[in-house]
């Protein structure tokens, strides 16, 4: 998965691949948590329609309402959608009990719920961002249940 911030971090510690992002999980797992949830570009889509991304599921379903013009750019709609579904893991790793962020074998970041399950948030918010479902309160509403 191509997700530039990731890359650059990489970069920036000398690394290649997610070894290093696997190691800053264990080590530093508030900091990555951070670094996940910066999700810039969603941010500002969000301040520029009047939404405030607040890392609640409210956000999360103010986020639905949005008139999805980013559709009408297709790089846009890939990058929106990473942001999405790393907005999507902030809020849950944040409000649901037991769940954090963790690493796949190929190296892209997804959140385990304390059932064990692993949600794959960034195709979530990438199928958010592309037709629009499943809608980011949904899964989440989803995902806080298990």
């Amino acid at each position: 998965m191509n997700i530039p911030f990731l890359d650059n971090w990489r970069k920036r510690n000398g690394e290649d691949g997610g070894v290093a992002l696997s190691d800053a999980l264990s080590g530093d797992p508030e900091g990555v948590s951070q670094l996940l949830s910066e999700c810039e570009l969603l941010r500002d889509q969000a301040r520029r329609s009047g939404v405030e991304l607040d890392d609640t599921a409210d956000s999360l379903a103010a986020l639905d309402q949005l008139v999805p013009r980013w559709r009408d750019d297709p790089e846009v709609a890939q990058w929106l959608g990473a942001d999405a579904g790393l907005y999507l893991g902030t809020v849950i790793v944040r409000t649901v009990p037991g769940s954090a962020w963790t690493l796949r074998s190929d190296g892209q970041p997804v959140v385990r719920l304390a059932s064990g399950r692993e949600m794959d948030v960034l195709e979530d918010g990438r199928s958010w961002a592309e037709t629009g479902t499943p809608e980011l309160a949904q899964s989440y509403a989803e995902d806080a249940e298990d």
